[in-house]
């Protein structure tokens, strides 16, 4: 087969299992895991295999019109360079994990046929926004995906925090995904195409108008479908889903795709000299905001999801100082190593049995228990923090590279203050990585919680998928930075001496000062009883979940804001940790600014149609119906009433004839 028909293959696979995952789900659930893990293993191979032709030589690009517009022409294109290459890669990679890691998670799960199909149309989605050549084609993908969120993080959608999360989810996207629309639509009206291929050369000829308006518009999307601030605020609340899906959504798809699309269109923003600021603002924000709400988090998979917006910041700002490489780089190292950090928070919420989720300040001696998580969450949280030799070393030092050289004025077209604003909350950024991957690792294995029943060991399934993605945890930065630069443009991914030294420093003593503020707090602080956590029976871990989140009701009501006094991150960060538990109120901010005014309007248009318009509605039925009792009163059935009115009539005719004739 040519290397274009692999690549078709290769998101059409995943479609065509969702289809007959949706069919067969109830007639034939027999089929239904084979339908969800083949598909995708095989999409993971025909990726490996384009990837390996591929070669980081010439994209390959192959296009066909798929309809007739009488203007602007719409093209089933693809273009595939070493960056599409090896993000398909990884998100066929990421979705297999995934699928293996659900049959155990879900195996009781009545709803799993659905679960399973959504999952691989999420990843069919996700492919094709990554090969294709077309903006409208990559749309297509992009708004796919958006509705898969919805589905699956109210997967659990008798519990109220899902069915409030989806929605959350489908509208903060659909806000940046309606400038963005406008924003793609300007763009190619400016290229005179949709294909990807002429944009480039359209803006590297200087022919794009309105580059400034046009750079701004898509990053609103962006902003929404990679949750970067202020848009990010849906992401923390989607953990309402599976565990396994926030990690499909969280290193492979969905908040992928944002950073990939301004990866793929980089000479676009770079056009604008101000977007390449806003940028770089909405990334350095992004980086210290989400990872002090992240350290102040007591639900293990809210730390996560902040943790992800914070590593998200890190790839936009790569962008905003012009190094797609770096991005990229990062964006594939976080992939593997935030999907294990998630699959292995999943096997600790079944070992955990919490009745909040899975409340860091509850959990008790889960080192023994989960061995298998404890070793490959910590080398997760090791490659998170940035530790040397793991992987999120040399991406993340990459990041920090880039920042510096655009800085010092290394890097042409990037203004300098974006690299200053970039490099500066990197590094604040790394501090507080290092210290709320600690404080996981300390809370989550060391902790002195309830300790719950033992409910069995885990699937086969679910064990051995964290030990897969402990791999390229551990080796993929190591590796890539030798072997990647071929597929990067030929850019030089080597570590550099000064951001090595200083965001390896700051990591260090961000994890060395949250260790030592955990031994002060559980050397002097008595811990406040929490109260028996109740058994659950041995079973699916999937179930377990969704009765947590069910059962959302701990002892001091929110879990963010209980008072653990063994907490680090309390003393850390002092008078700042309730607002930082709360993602500094701005679920408030927004819901007083526009959820309010909305609602308002809405009270005062259904008063205005009660009040006012219905009732010049209900007038102009009043006369006739008045008319019509009048009339319905006159007809009693009684002969003689008739025969009365009929002479009483006759007289009065009789009498107004004669006094006309009379007046004549």
């Amino acid at each position: 087969m040519t290397t274009t028909t692999l690549a078709v293959l290769v998101p059409l696979l995943p479609f065509l299992g969702a289809a007959a995952g949706l069919l067969l789900g109830r007639i034939a659930p027999g089929f239904v895991r084979p339908l969800a893990v083949l598909p995708s293993l095989a999409a993971l191979a025909l990726a490996a295999i384009v990837a390996v032709r591929q070669g980081g030589e010439a994209a390959i690009d192959s296009a066909t019109e798929l309809t007739p517009t009488g203007s602007v022409p719409v093209e089933l294109a693809l273009h595939i360079d070493g960056f599409a290459a090896l993000v398909a890669v990884l998100v066929a990679f990421v979705a297999t994990c995934v699928q293996i890691y659900s049959t155990g998670y879900l195996r009781d799960d009545p709803r799993y046929p659905s679960y399973a199909a959504l999952v691989s149309l999420f990843t069919s989605a996700m492919l094709l926004v990554v090969y294709s050549g077309d903006l409208i084609v990559l749309l297509v993908g992009w708004e796919v995906m958006g509705i898969c969120s919805y589905f699956l993080v109210g997967h659990y959608w008798e519990t109220p925090e899902a069915r409030a999360a989806s929605i959350k989810a489908f509208l903060v996207t659909k806000l940046g995904d309606v400038p963005f629309l406008i924003g793609l639509f300007a763009l190619a009206t400016d290229a005179g195409s949709f294909r990807i291929a002429e944009v480039l050369s359209t803006v590297a000829s200087g022919g794009l108008h309105h580059p400034t308006l046009i750079a701004l518009l898509l990053l609103a999307g962006v902003a929404g479908k990679s949750a970067q601030f202020p848009l990010h605020t849906w992401l923390p609340d989607a953990m309402a889903g599976p565990t396994p899906v926030s990690a499909l959504i969280h290193a492979a798809t969905m908040v992928a795709a944002g950073v990939y699309f301004v990866a793929r269109l980089l000479p676009v923003f770079e056009a604008s000299s101000a977007a390449m600021v806003v940028l770089a603002v909405m990334a350095a924000v992004t980086m210290a905001g989400s990872g002090l709400a992240a350290l102040a988090q007591d639900d293990i998979k809210r730390v996560l999801a902040y943790s992800t917006i914070g590593q998200l910041g890190y790839m936009t700002g790569a962008l905003a100082v012009g190094d797609r490489g770096a991005a990229v780089f990062h964006l594939l190292s976080h992939g593997a190593f935030k999907a294990l950090l998630f699959l292995a928070a999943g096997v600790i919420i079944h070992a955990s049995g919490t009745n909040s989720l899975a409340a860091m300040s509850r959990m008790g001696n889960l080192r023994a228990r989960v061995p298998d998580a404890f070793w490959t969450m910590t080398v997760a949280l090791l490659a998170l923090a940035a530790i040397p030799p793991f992987s999120g070393f040399f991406s993340k030092e990459s990041v920090l590279g880039a920042a510096e050289h655009a800085a010092t004025g290394d890097t042409a077209h990037i203004p300098g203050a974006a690299g200053w604003i970039v490099l500066v909350a990197g590094l604040l950024a790394a501090l507080l990585t290092a210290a709320y991957a600690t404080r996981l690792w300390l809370l989550a294995f060391h902790g002195k919680g309830v300790e719950a029943p033992d409910h069995g060991r885990q699937p086969v399934a679910m064990n051995a998928v964290l030990w897969v993605l402990a791999v390229p945890s551990l080796a993929l930065g190591g590796l890539a930075y030798r072997v990647l630069p071929g597929w990067f443009d030929g850019h030089d991914l080597t570590p550099t001496l000064t951001t090595s030294v200083l965001g390896t420093g700051v990591a260090l003593v961000g994890g060395i000062v949250t260790y030592g503020a955990w031994r002060h707090t559980t050397a002097f602080a008595a811990r406040a009883p929490l109260g028996a956590v109740a058994a659950h029976p041995e079973g699916d871990a999937g179930l377990v979940e969704a009765e947590a989140i069910a059962s959302h009701t701990p002892a001091y009501g929110d879990v963010a804001s209980a008072p653990d006094p063994a907490d680090p991150g309390r003393l850390l960060l002092g008078p700042l940790h309730r607002h930082a538990a709360s993602g500094f109120h701005l679920d408030a901010v927004y819901g007083a600014l526009f959820v309010r005014p909305v609602l308002a309007a809405a009270s005062l248009v259904r008063f205005l149609d009660r009040e006012v318009v219905d009732t010049y509605v209900r007038g102009a039925g009043t006369l006739p119906r008045l008319l019509g009792a009048a009339v319905r009163r006159a007809q009693t059935g009684n002969l003689q009433t008739y025969v009365s009115a009929l002479l009483a009539g006759t007289v009065v005719l009789t009498v107004a004839v004669l006094l006309v004739a009379t007046g004549a």
